[in-house]
């Protein structure tokens, strides 16, 4: 149960942070944005670390390199949301990168991808996506 609130609480931030952001990049600019919110980001996590201590640094060599990209990805995923909700709105970019990102989820579960346990693949995975397409696109029709 926990974990669903986490999740909960972390989507109600995604869509909070990608419709501020986007304000503030029509003001400053997509790369001066995406430079103050990692900035800001920053800050707040070396805060936390500070304060919280819950983890151990000194293993990061034990890390697989390849993992270590992810905070570019932070970057690019920002510049990408912003540009997204600038072009399609918030609704059909927040619902879209949702399904992008059941997909993507749905293939490495099935194939056990970057360490993943493998999850047996269903009929259902596609149906669920297909509905989740199905109302993106109902949502945004215009009655």
């Amino acid at each position: 149960m926990l974990g669903i609130i986490y999740s909960i609480f972390g989507g109600i931030l995604v869509s909070l942070q990608s419709i501020f952001n986007t304000r503030v990049s029509e003001r400053i600019g997509l790369w001066e944005t995406t430079t103050v919110v990692h900035g800001v980001g920053l800050l707040f996590s070396l805060l936390m670390l500070l304060i919280l201590r819950e983890g151990n640094m000194g293993k990061i060599t034990e890390v697989k390199k390849l993992y270590l990209i992810g905070g570019a990805f932070g970057v690019i995923i920002i510049y990408c949301v912003m540009k997204g909700i600038g072009l399609a709105g918030p609704t059909l970019a927040i619902g879209t990168m949702l399904i992008a990102q059941l997909i993507t989820t749905v293939c490495i579960d099935t194939f056990g991808w970057f360490g993943a346990e493998k999850i047996a693949f269903h009929f259902t995975k596609p149906m669920g996506i297909l509905v989740m397409i199905a109302g993106v696109v109902i949502f945004k029709i215009k009655g």
